[in-house]
């Protein structure tokens, strides 16, 4: 790896003589793996013990130091009955030596860690599409990885299980708030699902109030009252699905509340919505894990908030 010639002039100064003029002028082709392999040998000052650390032949170890030693124009290290010892030039080197290797050291992990942080894995639930977010997210970040992940609306541990970096769903969510951090996005009104035929199918809107009093069913992700999806109905199994939700509600065993956002039931001809007054809205919210340093979650937070809005009525 070529050691580029003003940063060598930046750790070793020009007033250190012609020793240091020459490292001037050479520093450029000087290979760090011979500079670790000099420190080593520094560390032990043993030229047997350094290569068995650094796992070569002790000839070959000793081949490479006086590599580094013609590179330089002078010696660095000195045999001695009890191994090896530096010599001036090499007293004066090594701390050089070991900054320049401690820079490349920090280099490569900061070029590590922007790697790995320019990649965001992102979780949508059910009917939201977020597609205007992932193009405009794409576009300002080119290099960056960013993959997408539809996930059922059950399932809920894909954010802390770290599958997903960032969710994007309808509140509430069962997370905990001191897990996670919300941003909202934007809110939807609610709407009545009924089957054609239905009393209040020909009806152009319903009230909260008028639905109050119908039984809920059993659902595994209702986590409130008046969540973004909740099925109202007497005497029903308990439902699996969204599909077994529509079902149920086809089959005129039970009605639905959604939000008008989610037009997945329209595509159904035996099913008719009814926008309802007075209900609290649907709030779609993006939501990370708390101290999650990646920064593609911040720029997504700010490409969601500006691109992201509720689909026409």
């Amino acid at each position: 790896m070529a050691v580029q010639d003003r940063f060598c002039n930046l750790i070793i100064p020009k007033r250190h003589d012609a020793y240091a003029a020459r490292v001037n002028d050479l520093g450029q082709d000087l290979e760090l793996r011979l500079v670790r392999y000099f420190t080593v040998v520094a560390a032990h000052q043993h030229f047997g013990r350094a290569a068995a650390d650094l796992h070569v032949a002790q000839p070959a170890l000793s081949r490479q130091i006086q590599r580094l030693e013609k590179h330089l124009g002078t010696r660095l290290l000195d045999r001695v009955p009890q191994g090896t010892r530096l010599t001036p030039a090499g007293q004066r080197f090594l701390p050089q030596a070991q900054a320049l290797l401690q820079a490349a050291r920090q280099a490569e992990l900061v070029v590590r860690e922007q790697a790995e942080t320019e990649q965001i894995a992102i979780g949508y639930v059910e009917d939201l599409v977020i597609t205007a977010a992932v193009r405009e997210l794409r576009r300002r970040y080119p290099d960056a990885e960013v993959t997408t992940r539809h996930l059922s609306c059950r399932d809920v541990g894909a954010l802390s299980d770290k599958r997903v970096d960032a969710l994007i769903a309808r509140a509430p969510l069962p997370l905990a708030a001191d897990d996670v951090f919300t941003t909202p996005l934007y809110e939807e009104p609610r709407m009545l699902v009924v089957p054609s035929g239905h009393p209040l199918a020909g009806r152009p809107s319903v009230t909260a109030e008028e639905l109050a009093g119908e039984e809920v069913a059993p659902c595994p992700f209702e986590t409130a009252d008046w969540t973004s999806y909740r099925i109202l109905g007497a005497d029903v199994p308990p439902i699996e699905s969204y599909e077994d939700k529509l079902e149920l509600v086809a089959s005129g065993r039970a009605i639905a509340v959604l939000p008008v956002g989610d037009r997945r039931s329209s595509l159904r001809p035996n099913l008719v919505t009814v926008p309802i007054e007075g209900s609290p809205p649907s709030q779609v919210v993006l939501v990370s894990r708390k101290g999650d340093p990646n920064p593609m979650i911040r720029n997504l937070r700010l490409v969601a908030k500006a691109v992201l809005t509720a689909p026409a009525a």
